[in-house]
């Protein structure tokens, strides 16, 4: 019997659900003889109890949903190892939910919450997301959603992230100590915050160098890694090529090092390179990469620390919170150069 109900144990017993329900409990109010028939009835179909059924009444799901772009960055895994070290002390399942960059998958996704089937979302927008009703729209239901990393800052809910205006403006400035005299940028998506925060510590760290950004220097990149080697080797050909580069998301940081190698350019002789990035072979790549290293874990555990906050406690404002995690830039070999 395949998806045994409660219902269908008390039937074949001649019990009330309730009863069953006790049973199953082990509760004082059922005697032991009764229990034994519905612990073995119970055993013989393979009867699991649904997750949900007695939350549902409660009109509590003991869920939350992670809504992500992808896992493939090492940001995302991180953050999930710390969004369910918090989630798992308080007895939730959390529900991973991918929008690969889509934001008409997102839009899905959040539209089977308006249900009730989590109790809370935690999200870090698609590349494609420029507005932001659907995620209004959940938040009318009644379910809380707490952003972390990339945010939408239109939107009055709660925001976790890290200081990415002032973690590029260090990068930059890393690379003209060391010497570049032309630097490029490469971004993602103009329209998500942690760009356009990016880019903007970037052309500071350049203005306050006395050197004059132009649109030029930043690099728009996509979700395809063979259209961003096309980019980056176009760039890297110019006359005029950069002899700095950052990297902005980690997705770009291959394509770097490939086109470079293809392109015979020695990395830091050549072209000195910086990515934001968590990856643990960052040490070990050839030359070892620095990095801009975001508090992934940290940002992760925050962000459910914060919405279980606004679950659990009546007076808490969860709209109120803004949150940032400093980032760390780590110098590794693919910046040794001139002081």
């Amino acid at each position: 019997m395949n998806g045994t109900t409660i219902k269908q144990l008390a039937k074949e017993l001649n019990l009330s659900a309730g009863s069953v329900s006790k049973a199953l409990k082990d509760s004082h109010e059922i005697s032991s003889e009764t229990k034994q028939k519905v612990l073995a009835l119970a055993a013989k179909y393979h009867y699991t109890p649904n997750p949900y059924a007695s939350s549902l009444r409660k009109r509590k799901s003991k869920t939350i949903a992670v809504v992500l772009p992808e896992v493939a960055d090492s940001f995302f895994s991180l953050a999930i190892n710390g969004i369910e070290s918090v989630a798992q002390a308080k007895g939730y399942h959390v529900l991973i939910y991918l929008s690969h960059e889509d934001f008409k998958r997102e839009e899905q996704i959040l539209s089977a919450f308006r249900s009730g089937r989590v109790d809370g979302i935690l999200i870090s927008v698609s590349e494609e997301t420029s507005q932001a009703d659907h995620i209004k729209e959940v938040l009318t239901a009644g379910i809380p959603v707490v952003f972390f990393d990339r945010i939408f800052d239109d939107i009055e809910a709660a925001k976790i992230s890290t200081n990415d205006f002032e973690g590029a403006y260090e990068a930059t400035r890393c690379l003209l100590e060391r010497g570049c005299k032309k630097i490029s940028f490469l971004s993602i998506a103009a329209n998500l915050s942690i760009t356009s925060k990016r880019v903007q510590g970037f052309q500071k760290a350049l203005h306050d160098a006395h050197i004059g950004a132009t649109d030029a220097d930043v690099l728009l990149c996509s979700n395809d890694m063979e259209q961003n080697c096309r980019l980056i080797r176009q760039l890297l050909e110019q006359r005029d090529k950069p002899d700095g580069i950052i990297a902005s998301v980690e997705k770009l940081v291959t394509p770097v090092y490939l086109v470079s190698k293809q392109l015979g350019m020695a990395i830091p002789d050549d072209l000195k390179v910086i990515g934001f990035t968590n990856l643990h072979s960052a040490s070990i790549l050839e030359p070892s990469l620095t990095t801009v290293t975001q508090p992934a874990f940290e940002i992760g555990k925050t962000a459910a620390t914060v919405l279980f906050k606004g679950l659990e406690e009546k007076h808490f404002t969860l709209s109120a919170q803004t949150i940032t995690i400093p980032s760390m830039l780590v110098e590794r070999a693919s910046t040794r150069g001139n002081q």
